[in-house]
């Protein structure tokens, strides 16, 4: 399976630079696709390379200020404008490198200029919660990806994974259930209402069956 996907993710850039983008649930597997598909495409990262929107997370202090820190990964808590203009950079500036900011899981925090696009990049791998949505400018956001994917995963499954992610980041078993209860599955209904926009679906326990 990984194999065809990443002759498929090949094709998008053959005339040019280009842009994947991934998407689906939390803890639905955007980044452990993204990953391989690079490990795949070019071990040494020269020509393709992982840009994650969690990098566009606001920060903390923006969270606090804005009243919005106990709704962190919600649509409107991430700098979505930031991220329509890094994206135009990626497409546009072929002369120059690029930096793109990544997240922090242990910090909790987005970390700017983490991640190089330089001029030899063709693909641009990009995976995040929002890529299919309507409100603006995430419109504008999908029109320079040369195609969105949408992962899948059983619900039950992406849940348990999602408790034990927020777990080893140091929540209480306590709090990391109530977490994905009252914020992560209400992001969820959200992302998957956009499910049927996505130009590609991938079972993420099938590509991990195959890569056992």
């Amino acid at each position: 399976m990984l194999d065809e996907l990443t002759r498929r993710a090949a094709n998008l850039a053959v005339s040019g630079r280009a842009i994947l983008g991934i998407t689906g649930c939390p803890g639905g597997g955007k980044s452990t696709l993204a990953e391989r598909l690079v490990a795949r495409l070019d071990p040494e990262e020269r020509w393709a390379v992982r840009v994650p929107m969690d990098g566009f997370h606001l920060a903390n202090a923006a969270l606090d200020r804005l009243g919005r820190r106990q709704r962190k990964g919600a649509i409107d808590t991430f700098d979505a404008f930031g991220y329509l203009a890094l994206l135009g950079r990626i497409r546009t500036e072929l002369d120059n490198p690029v930096y793109a900011p990544a997240f922090e899981r242990v910090l909790e925090q987005p970390i700017g200029a983490s991640v190089a696009i330089d001029p030899d990049v063709r693909l641009v791998v990009t995976e995040g919660n929002y890529l299919l949505s309507a409100t603006l400018p995430w419109p504008r956001i999908r029109e320079l990806m040369a195609e969105v994917w949408y992962v899948e995963l059983d619900n039950t499954v992406r849940r348990n994974r999602l408790v034990a992610r927020h777990a080893a980041f140091g929540k209480s078993e306590a709090e990391a259930r109530r977490w994905v209860v009252e914020v992560d599955e209400p992001n969820a209904r959200q992302i998957a209402s956009t499910r049927h926009l996505a130009d590609l679906l991938v079972d993420i326990a099938e590509l991990e069956d195959d890569e056992r």
